[in-house]
C-alpha cells in the first residue's frame, strides 16, 4: 500500500505541477512570453544558488566537494551543448531545422531535480503516510514556479506548446522513478541525493548564464535593462518563496 501511495503522490507532484504550470504559462503569461526569459533566469539561478546547492551541503556534501561537482557539472553541460551544436550545424547543413541546445539541458536538469524530490517523498511515506502526503503537496507547490520557468525556456528554444508540455511532463515523471527507487533502496538513493542536487544546480546555472543571459544582452536600451532586472529579481523572489513553503 505504501508503494501505491508513493506512486500516486509522485505522479501528483511531478505531473500535476507541470499541467498547473502549463495552464499559467500558456494562458495568463502567454502574452508576456517574449519578456519572460529574464524571469526564467531569475528562477533558475534562484533555485540553484538558494535552494539546491544549500540543500546538498545540508545533506552532508562537503562544501569543497560540492564546488568540484558543480564545476564538473558545468563543464559536462558545456560538452553536452557543444555536441548539440555540432548536431544542429550538421542538420542545418542538410536543410533540417533543430531546436536550441538548452532544450535538452533543461529537461535533464529538471529530471534530476524531480528524481531527488521523488526519493524525498518516498522517505517521508516510509516514515509516516501523513508526512508523505504533506511532503507531496509541498513539492507540488514548490515545483510550479520552476515548471513555469522551464516552459519559458522550452518555448524560447523553439518548441511548440504541445511539445514543451510533453517534455516537461516527461521530466516530471522522473519523480515517480525516484519514488519507486527510493522505496526499493532508500539508503543508497539517499547517498546520491546531494550529488544529483548539485548536478541539477549546475544545469540551471549553465542554462541561465550561457544561453539565456546572452540573449538578454541583445537588448541594450535602459528601459529593457530595467525591465530585465525587475523580472530577474521577481524570478529570484519566487524561487525563495517556493523554498519557504516547501
Amino acid at each position: 500500500m505504501t508503494l501505491l501511495w508513493i506512486i500516486l503522490a509522485t505522479l501528483a507532484g511531478g505531473v500535476v505541477s507541470v499541467f498547473l504550470a502549463a495552464t499559467l504559462a500558456l494562458t495568463a503569461l502567454a502574452q508576456f512570453a517574449n519578456r519572460m526569459v529574464a524571469f526564467a533566469v531569475g528562477v533558475l539561478l534562484g533555485f540553484a544558488l538558494t535552494d539546491l546547492l544549500p540543500e546538498a551541503v545540508e545533506l552532508g556534501l562537503d562544501i569543497t566537494t560540492a564546488g568540484w561537482v558543480l564545476l564538473a557539472g558545468i563543464m559536462g553541460f558545456f560538452l553536452l551543448e557543444k555536441m548539440a551544436l555540432w548536431r544542429h550545424d550538421h542538420n542545418m547543413h542538410h536543410g533540417h531545422t533543430t531546436h536550441k541546445p538548452q532544450v535538452a539541458m533543461i529537461i535533464i536538469g529538471d529530471g534530476m531535480h524531480n528524481f531527488v524530490d521523488g526519493v524525498l517523498i518516498a522517505a517521508a511515506f516510509l516514515t509516516d503516510w501523513k508526512l508523505g502526503w504533506a511532503t507531496a503537496i509541498a513539492v507540488t507547490a514548490h515545483e510550479i514556479p520552476q515548471e513555469i520557468s522551464d516552459f519559458m525556456v522550452l518555448l524560447d528554444g523553439g518548441l511548440s506548446k504541445s511539445r514543451a508540455l510533453f517534455l516537461n511532463a516527461l521530466s516530471g515523471a522522473a519523480m515517480t522513478l525516484g519514488g519507486v527507487l527510493g522505496w526499493l533502496t532508500l539508503e543508497h538513493a539517499r547517498d546520491a541525493i546531494p550529488y544529483a542536487l548539485t548536478l541539477a544546480a549546475a544545469s540551471f546555472i549553465y542554462i541561465a548564464v550561457a544561453d539565456l543571459v546572452p540573449e538578454l544582452q541583445q537588448r541594450r536600451q535602459l528601459r529593457d535593462t530595467v525591465l530585465q532586472l525587475g523580472l530577474m529579481s521577481l524570478g529570484v523572489g519566487v524561487a525563495v518563496l517556493a523554498k519557504l513553503i516547501q
